[in-house]
């Protein structure tokens, strides 16, 4: 076998194969010895054809493609062995030509992370304020979501729940169709079209009414989109909200051992600024990743861009409840490309991070030890209270316990690169700048950080 190879642009290597006329050979006989054990041969007991008399019933060129069948990849296989070729994915394979074989492999390998002088970069946490009319704000909501509904004797206004009756249709054909659907009029509401809510505003119970009205221009139903409906609408019912008062007997209903209003607001101040204090902590952990990766150069192949690709569209139709792509899709009203296109970026910059990350605690050489992992086990089953018990036998497993290290891993080291980044620490004396031509494992780049 002669073997060329050159390493391209998307960490790739290229490699050049050609079979030498023995292995060709050899494979062949191989291939016929499978074949003849399968096919009967007239005038002949299976298994007991001449290599002649069997080519001439299936042909030459069946049994040579079944001696390449098994012959290209292991002939791949020993080249990559030979060049010493750090494959991640299965590589793309050009026939060049059958006879002489010799064919292409492009092969994705590791990716390539140079860290920039990350000690060099610098970051600022935002200062956590919590105003008094965010309170004020969170305690309005906590009686919205306490009140109650009652129902009144008039026309419906702005806030109100109404039950109504409604059917739309677009030149003829039924769109929409409910009875006796409870429905909140609010100002700005785009359901089920811009325009309907205050279409409702004035009404009372009984009246009867018809509007035509036209479905947004980018509505997710292609079918629907920038079409005029026709709406039938009448109503049986308003319901009016009546808040509960801010009082201390409010605050003792809460079940939340308050007793008075001055303590519910110190709570709900705190609360608040437990979710600012993250929200900055986030913000500020991203801000030194993406400072880290500008002065990187990282290089991936595209093959872990589509793996990620696929991970994230994954993520995305369970949000949307398990629906499946198809659906999803249609509901949306793009292609598959559209939406694939539009993970990408984000995507990439997951990738970034995950191997700018990978390389900074290799550079600072941190470790996650086995106690570390202990007091996580204990923190989550502590967290878990009831289940603690019936969850203490999962993490007990290896492959519990390698998640958690990598959990772990990738938050030491976080906080290492907020501690240089905001001048706390300088980190390790061999910290400085790191490079390398083959990151940690596909694994690492995927699950550690």
């Amino acid at each position: 076998m002669k073997i060329a190879s050159e390493k391209i642009e998307g960490c790739r290597v290229a490699l050049n194969i050609e079979a030498e006329p023995e292995e060709i050979e050899k494979a062949q006989e191989k291939a016929y010895h499978r074949l003849v054990n399968k096919i009967v041969v007239p005038g002949f007991r299976k298994g007991k054809a001449p290599r002649s008399m069997l080519e001439r019933h299936i042909g030459k060129e069946s049994l040579y493609n079944e001696a390449l069948d098994h012959l290209v990849p292991e002939l791949y296989e020993q080249a990559i062995k030979e060049k010493e070729v750090d494959a991640i994915a299965q590589p793309e394979l050009e026939m060049v030509t059958a006879e002489p074989l010799v064919f292409k492999a492009l092969v994705p390998v590791r990716p390539v992370v140079e860290l920039g002088d990350y000690h060099s970069i610098r970051v600022v946490a935002e200062a956590v304020e919590i105003e008094d009319s965010k309170v004020e704000e969170s305690l309005e909501n906590l009686r919205h979501i306490h009140a109650s509904w009652e129902p009144v004797e008039r026309e419906a206004r702005v806030g109100d729940m109404v039950a109504l009756d409604v059917a739309g249709t677009i030149e003829g054909n039924t769109v929409l169709e409910k009875k006796g659907t409870m429905y909140r009029i609010t100002e700005g509401s785009v359901m089920p079209v811009p325009g309907f809510a205050a279409q409702l505003v004035g009404m009372k119970i009984g009246e009867e009414k018809e509007v035509t009205l036209p479905f947004a221009a980018d509505h997710p139903a292609k079918e629907l989109a920038g079409k005029d409906c026709l709406f039938k609408v009448s109503i049986s019912e308003v319901k009016e909200e009546r808040l509960p008062e801010l009082d201390d007997e409010f605050v003792k209903s809460l079940n939340e051992d308050l007793e008075t209003v001055a303590q519910l607001r110190e709570r709900m101040a705190s609360s608040l600024r437990t979710v600012a204090e993250r929200e900055a902590r986030g913000k500020l952990e991203s801000q030194a990743i993406e400072a880290v990766a500008s002065l990187s150069k990282v290089e991936f192949p595209a093959v872990l861009l589509e793996q990620e690709v696929d991970h994230m569209a994954k993520e995305q139709l369970m949000r949307m409840g398990g629906m499946n792509l198809e659906a999803y899709l249609g509901y949306r009203g793009v292609t598959e490309d559209d939406f694939r296109n539009e993970l990408r970026p984000l995507a990439a910059r997951k990738i970034t991070s995950s191997l700018v990350l990978n390389k900074v605690y290799e550079a600072e050489k941190i470790e996650v030890s086995e106690s570390d992992i202990d007091a996580e086990v204990e923190r989550v089953l502590q967290s878990a209270e009831a289940q603690g018990d019936q969850m203490r036998g999962f993490f007990e497993s290896q492959q519990a316990r390698d998640s958690l290290r990598g959990e772990i891993l990738t938050r030491k080291t976080i906080d290492c690169l907020v501690k240089i980044a905001t001048g706390e620490q300088g980190g390790s004396a061999e910290g400085g700048v790191a490079s390398s031509d083959a990151e940690a494992g596909a694994k690492k780049e995927e699950g550690n950080a």
